[in-house]
């Protein structure tokens, strides 16, 4: 009875090609055992007939039959462990997410205490005791437990990827270090591992302060895309509020338009019906007249008569008027539509220069937020100009001095530059220019080691609008435009945005635009740039003034 309670151990029913218990198990002629499907394969990928194990030759490929002893064997077998595995189920751990499962456990998966670099297996406690006990499958490389064993092997060569190449820094199998990496600097991969362990501290600092600019950019963007948009909103606004007032000046004035002719022929319409009531009453009395006469004239009464003719010229007179000149003309419009339409465009010109006038404004507003302190620099000044202590005024003397020979500036230039030079962004500066009949005002490149008279207008490197004669304005760059103002400017505001290549001028005190250069194109530094024009007796005596901006 003992002898029939007993059941071998796994490794008598493993198959040596797939290391597995046996599936349908059949018998060579040499007496060793496999799985039908194993012997078969291994049969169809190699040239001759042999056994795996003995190496042993068959001339014809054997005809494989199920060995039905060993196949009982295996069955009873593979019910006891899975008793075995279903009463120690309890005693182990269930997988749960995140852990690596048993891939031999068919019903409840159990967690896997190792991974198989062999066999490309995970097993869980019970599955993994052959590993354990078995002669066979000791030499077999156990890992702790992971998933895709399939990417722990050499694609090429089928082999555990157990080494670290450092030439190329990849992970290699023992072939590989023959083969494709010969005198390559291969380590073990635990060797490898420690070193880039290492790296990765180093590099972790650096990515983290990566991670940080790059968020920190992010919030850059972010708030550039809400400044942006707040300024989408204001000029919408704000052009809203333009063609709004547009709008209802039109529409004002189209309104008074139709009901001047409206009016008109309201007019003529009571005229006409007053003329009309009259004459009807005129019908009513002739007829009245023609019944009383037609009455008359039947009757053979001559006293009747001569009574009823004198009562007639008493109570129903004849009517006297004479219509035939009496006539209701057509209206009128002719230059009704010029006078609505002049009027409108003049209501219209107001109300435009009253809105233009809130947007240059509110501009100002923001352009005077980039401005700058500005002072002369007496090394660029002209010989003839004289400049006060704190480098904000310039006039024009009657004495030209010598010059030091170490002067930087241009000894024929007309103008002064500013101490202050620009290469980026934004700025802007306010200079007081009135009681003058001359001056130049703007923004030009410095121009170094130039011989010969140098002066501000067209053709020069320079930005600027000019008074002449005191009253012809111009604004000069490579060419020169005639200005027409409106009022003579007595402090000028010089706006630039580098980046965009626009230069503003504004009337401050008007609130207008004087004129605006837009498109430019430079990369060297500019510099203010001021004249203050040629002197002629107490003509144009007074100063270019820099002034403190004053927020409006």
């Amino acid at each position: 009875m003992a002898a029939a309670s007993y059941l071998p151990s796994e490794d008598q029913f493993l198959c040596s090609i797939c290391l597995d218990v046996f599936t349908d198990p059949v018998a060579i002629p040499c007496g060793h055992n496999f799985c039908k499907d194993c012997i078969t394969e291994h049969w169809d990928r190699n040239d001759r007939c042999q056994c795996p194990m003995c190496k042993e030759a068959f001339n014809t490929r054997p005809n494989l039959r199920v060995n039905t002893f060993i196949s009982e064997m295996v069955a009873q077998f593979r019910q006891s462990a899975q008793q075995k595995a279903s009463s120690s189920s309890s005693e182990q751990q269930v997988f749960k997410p995140g852990e690596v499962p048993c891939d031999v456990c068919t019903e409840t998966k159990l967690k896997a205490l190792k991974s198989c670099l062999v066999c490309l297996t995970s097993y869980c406690e019970t599955h993994l005791e052959p590993h354990l006990t078995a002669s066979s499958l000791k030499r077999h490389q156990l890992i702790d437990p992971v998933e895709n064993l399939e990417d722990r092997m050499c694609l090429k060569h089928d082999k555990p990827l157990e080494l670290f190449c450092k030439t190329d820094q990849t992970c290699v199998c023992l072939l590989c270090t023959v083969l494709d990496h010969k005198m390559h600097d291969v380590v073990p991969l635990k060797e490898g591992y420690e070193g880039e362990k290492a790296a990765l501290g180093n590099k972790e600092p650096r990515s983290v302060e990566m991670i940080r600019k790059r968020r920190l950019k992010i919030e850059e963007i972010k708030h550039s895309v809400d400044l942006s948009k707040k300024v989408a909103d204001r000029e919408k606004a704000e052009g809203v509020q333009v063609f709004t007032a547009l709008k209802k000046s039109v529409e004002r004035n189209l309104n008074e338009f139709i009901q001047t002719i409206e009016g008109k022929q309201n007019m003529r319409m009571k005229q006409a019906e007053a003329l009309i009531k009259q004459l009807e009453q005129e019908i009513s009395q002739l007829k009245k007249r023609v019944a009383k006469v037609e009455h008359l004239s039947r009757s053979e009464d001559h006293l009747h008569v001569l009574q009823g003719v004198q009562s007639l010229n008493i109570q129903h007179p004849s009517p006297t008027k004479d219509w035939t000149k009496v006539s209701i003309p057509p209206s009128s419009y002719e230059g009704t539509v010029n006078g609505a339409v002049e009027r409108a465009v003049v209501q219209l010109e107001e109300t435009l220069s009253k809105e233009m006038k809130k947007l240059i404004e509110a501009e100002l507003k923001r352009v005077q937020r980039y401005a700058v302190d500005v002072t002369l620099d007496p090394n660029t000044a002209h010989p003839t100009f004289i400049l006060s202590d704190d480098g904000k005024e310039v006039r024009y003397g009657d004495v030209k001095i010598r010059l030091p020979n170490n002067r930087e500036g241009f000894p024929d230039d007309i103008c002064v530059l500013g101490k202050q030079s620009f290469s980026s962004g934004r700025f802007y500066f306010e200079v007081q220019v009135k009681r003058k009949t001359e001056w130049d005002l703007g923004v030009a490149r410095r121009l170094i080691n130039r011989k010969g008279e140098i002066t501000l207008g067209p053709g020069w490197d320079n930005w600027t609008i000019s008074l002449r004669n005191g009253n012809e304005y111009e604004a000069n760059d490579a060419r020169s435009v005639r200005l027409s103002l409106k009022s003579r400017p007595k402090k000028v505001g010089v706006f630039v945005d580098y980046e965009k290549g626009l230069f503003s001028f504004y009337d401050i005190d008007a609130a207008a635009l004087i004129y605006s250069f837009t498109g430019c194109s430079f990369t060297e530094k500019l510099y203010p740039v001021f004249s203050p024009g040629l002197k002629c007796g107490r003509e144009n005596a007074a100063p270019l003034i820099i002034s403190p901006v004053r927020f409006t």
